[in-house]
């Protein structure tokens, strides 16, 4: 111990005699530790950390996949949920929650507002773990079904009153709470409106509770209110999809061992429903937390790939500048092996100087990882789950002390080892030249191919995300998002097919008379909005065969809706006023559903089947064929698309409204709030976003990913480049002699600057070679980030291949010009 602490006073005094190197490597070793640091802690709180509830590890969110119809994580209809709790015994319980977003209001706490929401089961917190802070949890009654309505022989005797519903039992979250109540007590035990009816609030959960479906399911992760459901599952639908499931394994049940179980109770669903077995329907279950993360797990391996390159190529530049300075120092170590010194000794010596380095580059990194962890936090799409749980937790700690020490591993071995084994007559013949060829050289430049070689695959990787947002951003969607606000209305009144048709034709001329609006439509859902409605479809034959139907997004909407998203129509007509009722069975499909139902001639009056508010097909006519919107995603062309109009829907599904302007879209909301208030002092804006806003959120991964690879792209070349840059420069000043004699036999500017450059090419030709060879490996695993380019591009490689030539042409033009510049008599006589 009292040797070691010897060692590094004397490398803290040694760093300090040389100010310059020792900021130098402090530097690199921070940015590659803070790099690294940071990506780690993203990896550790996504990828790594438990899900914050009780046995997570026995959690699993359970989907149904119809794979007749390529659906993939469909929710479950209310009458499967009842036979998997009915069915199973390899599960302790089930809990589901569907989601939504009522308002609040009538808790003398100011204006109505919407909040996020949702029903579960009353065993849904229990199940979870996540304990209340005041009042109760819920109990099984408050889930309790509705009474049924009286019907037929059942109704009841004149005068005489149904049963009063029962009502519905809430609970807020901590945060809701706090924000909207203060934290008061006093709301326990209330009754509040709760969207059009009311709801009797029990209790307030603990602080920070999240609900951790993956992205895309609608499923607010901090709801502000949750409701028991008074569902009744026993007599529930087997059509309408809407629960996201979780079950809980009993102890020692393996995953394996719940999906067979899982695969009977199908094959028993498909052998009792038809609907069933002709969308061949298969109930699966994925560990919650693998499902959690299924979709931006590629994206952060890709990026901690990426950052550890950076690391290992910071580590191959400090390994060059020490092998530099242990060059500047053989004669110094020679003397005292010449004198008996001990080898390991030096070699243990030289490497607590690198843990030194390591020590106080590692603690310059942590800082630069806060930086990092901020930068990545408003970085970040909306869809990377826990997002808010990134920090520098003990976890990050001990990784970023293991890297720095790792990293003091990898840069200062070699360079103690070769440091210690020195010519003693060479150098002490030497009189103060460097001498440093030989194993030194071949280490430097090994040093500097591996840098080239790490730097060119995360420029491989960069431009293959270049050009995918290339591609995202020159996409056509179907549609134009350009100056369009989309907005929610709440609170709506209007009661009756009638009432409704009449609503929403007079707030659409209310819109379209503001001034600065252009035109207005409403329609559900609008293309990329979150909302994604599946529907059946198949040709007139699937009524004999249902195995033929498929499934489709479903949207409906207004006459006008295509002139107002300015989807091209390829043949046919777009909706009219008359088409907008519930008896026009009309339909307009794109070209996508068009080349599958009649792939032999034009779909323009042809008839198909359609099933999306009725039990069973209705007949539509095709009146029209449009341009395939991409409905939920900008990553590839997705499921085909069928139209309705709103008025089929007896003129309550197209829920979500737009107005297009002159100009600025978000100028316009205080507009639209007041045409909403003339229409209906009680009608409530909610959502107010611009289209725009919806489109770069579905390509703000793609962006994220891009910046940092980009980042780690530009700081490893700019690394590789010093690196090159350093060893050329070692070498001039090593062949100093070499070039004078070279010059003073004739050799001229041009033929000194071709062999430093030409050795600077080597180098880099080696490193690219090898690159390319790791790139054609390491680049498939971004295929699932990549659109319209492979993994391995060729035009992507050879772009960059000779990019990085150029640059490795310039950091060695810059010692060759000072080469070339050596006056030989002056080069001569310091030999």
């Amino acid at each position: 111990m009292e040797s070691f602490v010897r060692d590094v006073t004397f490398a803290l005094r040694s760093l300090k005699r040389q100010p310059a190197f020792a900021i130098t490597a402090v530097l690199t070793i921070a940015l590659g530790i803070g790099a690294t640091s940071a990506i780690f802690s993203v990896v550790n709180a996504v990828l790594l950390r438990p899900l914050p509830y009780s046995d997570a590890a026995r959690l699993g969110t359970i989907w149904s996949d119809l794979r007749a119809r390529n659906v993939k994580d469909f929710p479950l209809p209310p009458g499967d949920f009842f036979d998997l709790r009915k069915d199973t015994t390899l599960f302790d319980a089930f809990t589901s929650i569907v989601s939504f977003r009522p308002t609040i209001g009538g808790d003398g706490q100011g204006d109505t507002e919407q909040v996020s929401g949702g029903a579960v089961n009353t065993n849904f917190f229990t199940l979870l773990g996540h304990h209340i802070h005041t009042g109760r949890n819920f109990v099984e009654e408050d889930g309790r079904p509705q009474p049924a309505q009286p019907q037929g022989d059942n109704l009841p005797a004149p005068g005489a009153q149904p049963p009063p519903p029962l009502p519905n039992i809430a609970i807020l979250s901590y945060e809701f709470w706090q924000r909207r109540y203060g934290g008061s007590d006093a709301i326990v035990g209330k009754s509040i409106e709760f969207g059009n009816g009311r709801a009797d609030v029990v209790g307030v959960l603990a602080p920070n509770f999240e609900i951790l479906f993956p992205p895309g399911t609608s499923v607010d992760p901090r709801p502000d209110i949750l409701i028991a459901t008074r569902a009744n599952f026993e007599t529930g639908s087997r059509n309408n999809v809407s629960l996201r499931v979780i079950g809980k394994l009993k102890p020692g049940v393996s995953f394996q061992q719940a999906q067979s179980e899982l695969d009977r109770l199908s094959a028993d669903l498909r052998r009792r429903f038809t609907i069933k077995q002709t969308s061949n329907m298969n109930l699966r279950i994925e560990p919650m937390h693998d499902d959690l993360v299924a979709d931006v797990r590629p994206q952060l391996v890709s990026l901690m790939g990426a950052v550890v390159f950076v690391l290992l190529i910071a580590c191959a530049n400090v390994a060059n500048l020490l092998l530099v300075r242990a060059s500047a120092r053989e004669r110094e170590l020679a003397v005292r092996a010449a004198i008996g010194g001990n080898r390991w000794r030096i070699v243990s010596q030289l490497v607590v100087e690198s843990l030194v380095l390591a020590a106080i580059g590692g603690g310059a990194g942590l800082l630069l990882a806060q930086f990092g962890i901020d930068a990545l936090i408003r970085l970040s799409p909306d869809g990377l789950p826990r997002a808010t749980a990134v920090s520098l937790d003990g976890t990050v700690l001990a990784f970023t002390a293991l890297a720095s020490f790792a990293a003091a591993l990898i840069f200062g071995v070699l360079p103690a080892w070769k440091a210690s084994r020195p010519d003693v007559m060479d150098v002490l013949r030497s009189s103060g030249r460097l001498v440093g060829g030989g194993a030194g050289r071949w280490l430097r430049d090994g040093a500097v191919v591996a840098e080239v070689a790490l730097a060119f695959v995360l420029l491989v990787g960069s431009g293959l995300m270049i050009r995918t947002f290339i591609a995202l951003q020159n996409a056509n969607p179907g549609f134009d998002t350009s100056n369009v606000l989309t907005f929610l209305i709440q609170n709506n009144r209007a009661q009756g097919q009638e009432a409704r048709a009449a609503f929403q034709r007079s707030m659409l001329e209310r819109l379209k008379a503001i001034p600065g609006v252009v035109d207005a439509t409403s329609a559900g859902p609008i293309p990329l909005d979150g909302g994604n409605s599946l529907a059946r479809f198949g040709p007139l034959e699937a009524a004999a065969d249902p195995a033929k139907f498929q499934q489709a997004i479903a949207h409906f909407v207004q006459p006008g809706y295509f002139e107002f998203t300015r989807t091209p129509i390829i043949a046919g007509r777009t909706f009219a006023p008359e088409d907008n009722r519930p008896e026009a069975k009309v339909i307009i499909i794109d070209d996508l559903m068009a080349a599958q139902l009649f792939p032999n001639g034009n779909a323009v009056g042809q008839r198909m089947l359609a099933r999306v508010t009725t039990p069973e097909p209705d007949t539509f006519e095709v009146i029209g064929v449009v341009k395939h919107q991409r409905h939920t995603t900008m990553m590839n062309d997705g499921e085909e698309g069928m139209f309705f109009t709103d008025g089929y829907a007896q003129f309550g599904a197209a829920f979500r409204w737009a107005v297009r302007t002159s100009g600025d879209a978000e100028a316009i909301t205080g507009a639209v709030r007041n045409a909403m208030s003339q229409q209906d002092p009680r009608l409530l804006m909610t959502e107010p976003r611009t289209w725009q806003s919806y489109l770069d959120e579905h390509i703000a991964p793609t962006r994220f990913a891009l910046i940092l690879i980009g980042v780690f792209a530009s700081v490893a070349a700019i690394l590789a480049m010093i690196g090159l840059y350093g060893v050329l420069s070692t070498t001039v000043r090593q062949r100093t002699t070499e070039i004078g004699v070279r010059m003073a036999f004739g050799a001229t500017q041009g033929r000194i600057l071709s062999l430093i450059i030409g050795r600077g090419l080597m180098l880099s030709l080696a490193g690219i070679v090898t690159g390319v060879v790791a790139a054609i490996a390491l680049t498939r695993v971004m295929a699932t980030l990549l659109v319209g380019v492979t993994a391995t591009d060729p035009a992507t490689f050879a772009t960059m291949a000779f990019s990085f030539a150029l640059v490795a042409a310039f950091a060695a033009w810059i010692p060759a010009r000072r080469a070339a510049a050596l006056n030989p008599n002056v080069a001569l006589r310091d030999e």
